[in-house]
């Protein structure tokens, strides 16, 4: 018998890539989304449309959940309003997820749920594993509460899974869209002094660690899900520039960056030198773990 996932997020970035994996290996898939059913199933493949989650209350239940929901953290500048938004897109969406799933005829044997790397704050340049204690700051309270909202299912005997991803390169979308125009005008360059780190990762190695997650019944607790060769702003910007055939000459100061964008300059000028240790020393297997092949594939 096919198992049964719900996905929130399933039109996104991730997600419709996410949709189309597991559609091969055999799921059926049910995608919550506000979308027209037509426009979800060209993004996402021949799955079931959720429209709005109050359907699925006291429904039979699902195999498994993965919860990947939430607006865009760069898409605008951070102000009251805008974090707030991005709270209700995360935490309020889980928490009314798991409030709907504890209605049902049977639990799911596991929730897969998003979270991000910026769990740690600014890590400066201190080697971050899943064990690393956070910095006290906007990304991580954001992260831990939405973590927290997910975790309240172990109370009900479900395995949780917390993706702690990092910055996500992959053909088609994703930060790196916004970085390849001025790169290929020549125009790119490194954010503040460069020093700090992004934890990067494909979206084929994301997909897979999701997956990985799903179907290891021994897997459970917080994964850092970013390549296991993390990379300071500087030399990324100097691999990309290098893939596209361009010159990487134009910084951007960080006094510019913080009048421009205010709090949220902090998730360009700060980060983590975060390594997939969980993941690493359960045999997990990256397709990317250099930079340059990753950069070659996402900007062809």
């Amino acid at each position: 018998m096919k198992k049964r996932v719900l996905i929130t997020g399933g039109t996104g970035f991730i997600g419709h890539v996410l949709c189309h994996e597991l559609l091969k290996r055999g799921y059926e898939l049910a995608v919550l989304s506000r979308q027209a059913a037509d426009k979800v199933r060209s993004l996402c493949g021949q799955v079931e449309v959720i429209s709005d989650l109050e359907n699925l209350r006291s429904h039979p239940g699902f195999d498994a959940v993965i919860n990947l929901a939430g607006e865009g953290i760069a898409d605008k500048r951070w102000t009251d309003h805008r974090k707030q938004a991005l709270r209700d897109s995360r935490i309020g969406l889980t928490n009314t997820l798991t409030d709907i799933i504890a209605s049902w005829a049977k639990p799911p044997e596991a929730m897969v749920s998003g979270s991000a790397v910026g769990f740690y704050g600014d890590q400066g340049s201190t080697l971050v594993t899943e064990d690393t204690a956070p910095h006290d700051e906007f990304t991580h309270r954001l992260c831990k509460d939405w973590e927290d909202a997910a975790l309240v299912l172990e109370s009900k005997q479900v395995r949780v899974c917390l993706s702690r991803t990092g910055v996500v390169a992959g053909p088609g979308g994703g930060f790196l869209q916004r970085m390849i125009l001025p790169f290929k005008l020549g125009l790119g360059g490194r954010l503040g002094n460069g020093h700090q780190y992004m934890p990067w990762i494909h979206r084929d190695d994301v997909v897979a660690a999701l997956i990985w997650m799903l179907e290891t019944p021994e897997a459970s607790g917080a994964y850092n899900v970013v390549s296991p060769n993390p990379a300071t702003n500087r030399e990324f910007t100097r691999c990309l520039a290098s893939t596209l055939k361009r010159p990487a000459i134009f910084p951007a100061p960080a006094p510019v960056l913080k009048l421009a964008l205010g709090e949220m300059s902090r998730l360009l000028l700060t980060g983590q030198q975060a390594i997939p240790a969980r993941l690493t020393s359960s045999g997990f297997v990256f397709q990317y773990p250099a930079l340059e092949k990753a950069l070659e594939d996402a900007t062809d």
